[in-house]
């Protein structure tokens, strides 16, 4: 008799999670594993932040906060909202949750039912399929490939579309390929969307300030669909605060309503102080954050570099977050030493058993030809770290 439920049996772990508790194992052992795994800043919380919460530490916020976020915070997402994306949400439109994730999981737990489909334009990031599922929905995958710049085309869309279809999820800057829909691409596939009334869209944009030049469109501001988007933001990338455990949405006032009372059954409100802290964090101009903006671009120029000399990375050039998406396909099939690769998760294996770098396999992500690679490390890691994939595949 099995005694855990269906529910939590049919739930794969998460890859990323998975391969970074893979490589703490190793390190344990005394070997020196370098992890470009971890979607995570390597940057402290900047201080302005870290001042606001020590500030309200000692004016004792330390009480219940309300479900749906504090009512000065919400004001302060909608002007947020306001400056950076040119969407008007009023205050009953935002929900605070703790961490993007709970925000994606509170609107795939209110919209979705048994059976309905959730288009997910391949890479997607590792969670939402695991929480789809969760919302007993079935993912549908849209592939895409490094010669498309990994996003999907309007016809693609269309071609996918079925009457059971009820959510289309888009990340822009994308995780894992780092790349962005422009305007004009995320208003053709609008178009589309547009004679499919009972298709809502949610938009995860977390990584928009971490963004290399392609100016940041946000999906909601396609008038026809803002009434059916739901938009997803927080400050975990931007601001290094990964494990402040902030996100937030502004959605349709009925959906902000349907989040408030999911989240009011799970968790209640966010952390309190965490609260405080992300006032002063979008609060301020993102100026304030540049500087790691600009490191993270540098970056992004050195692994680029390093990854196009070795034979076998097809790697495109990613237009924000802080991950490459190399095509390795190359290797499928080959054998290195005395072991022979058959797919990406062989070859992320590999990488972190032989070279002692743990990245991520494609496969988690939607795209079995590919690794993840985060350069949200210091140079001096990258470096190393390339270097050491090199040799072993000499």
């Amino acid at each position: 008799m099995e005694i855990l439920s269906e529910r939590i049996n049919s739930l794969p772990v998460s890859a990323t999670l998975a391969m970074a508790a893979k490589a703490r194992e190793l390190k344990n052992q005394g070997i020196d594993i370098i992890g470009l795994s971890l979607g995570e800043p390597d940057f402290n919380t900047p201080e302005f932040i870290k001042e606001a919460a020590v500030q309200a530490v000692k004016d004792n916020w330390n009480s219940y906060s309300p479900v749906d976020g504090y009512a000065d915070l919400k004001k302060v997402v909608c002007d947020k909202f306001k400056r950076d994306n040119k969407l008007t949400y009023e205050p009953s439109q935002i929900v605070v949750s703790t961490g993007a994730k709970q925000s994606i999981a509170n609107v795939c737990m209110v919209l979705l039912n048994p059976g309905d489909e959730v288009l997910l334009p391949a890479p997607y990031w590792v969670s939402y399929s695991a929480i789809a599922t969760l919302a007993e929905a079935k993912s549908i995958i849209i592939p895409s490939s490094i010669e498309t710049n990994f996003k999907i085309t309007p016809e693609q869309l269309k071609a996918a579309i079925t009457p059971n279809t009820k959510l289309i999820m888009f990340n822009s800057p994308n995780n894992p390929s780092g790349s962005i829909y422009t305007e004009d691409e995320y208003k053709a596939l609008a178009r589309v969307l547009e004679n499919y009334p009972e298709i809502f869209i949610l938009s995860d944009e977390i990584y928009e300030h971490i963004n290399y030049g392609t100016p940041h469109f946000s999906f909601a501001r396609i008038a026809s669909l803002y009434n059916r988007t739901i938009t997803v933001n927080g400050v975990a990338k931007a601001f290094a605060m990964t494990g402040w455990r902030i996100g937030y949405i502004g959605a349709p006032e009925w959906i902000a309503k349907a989040c408030n009372k999911m989240q009011g059954q799970i968790t209640s409100g966010a952390n309190c102080i965490a609260q405080r802290a992300t006032i002063a964090a979008i609060s301020a101009p993102v100026s304030k954050i540049q500087y790691m903006v600009d490191e993270f671009f540098a970056r992004r120029e050195i692994i680029i570099k390093l990854l196009n000399e070795i034979p076998g990375f097809r790697v495109n050039q990613p237009q924000g977050a802080f991950y490459v998406f190399p095509d390795i396909s190359y290797y499928f099939g080959k054998k290195i030493g005395e072991r022979r690769i058959k797919n990406a998760s062989d070859f992320a294996l590999f990488l972190l058993e032989e070279a002692h770098v743990a990245t991520v396999t494609g496969e988690a992500f939607g795209n079995d030809n590919c690794i993840r690679i985060s350069y949200a490390a210091s140079e001096k890691n990258i470096r190393t770290a390339i270097s050491r994939i090199a040799n072993v595949l000499s």
